[in-house]
């Protein structure tokens, strides 16, 4: 294991301590899994941002989408607890 070191102004370094001890962790616990749950949400960014990526890649190679009002209705109605069909896409033009 290595040993990173990180530079802190007092008013931080403050902060990190009296919020590690309202978690009740040491800073360095604390400290570790800020820098941890940092990371996974920059995977799970990547990750939806590389499939937003593919699925607009699919949209502009078919042409095909779904028009807002059908899946607004769509929506609406699996918030009412419905069990409706999923709306089907289509080529804009038609």
């Amino acid at each position: 294991m290595q040993t990173t070191t990180i530079r802190l102004d007092d008013t931080m370094k403050e902060r990190i301590a009296a919020a590690a001890n309202h978690a009740g962790k040491s800073a360095h616990a604390f400290i570790l899994d800020a820098i941890s749950q940092t990371v996974e949400q920059v995977e799970l960014d990547n990750e939806f941002n590389a499939k937003a990526d593919e699925r607009w890649k699919g949209i502009l190679a078919s042409g095909q989408t779904i028009p807002w009002a059908d899946a607004q209705a769509y929506l609406t109605a699996k918030l009412r607890g419905e069990n409706p069909s999923k709306p089907l896409a289509r080529s804009a033009n038609h």
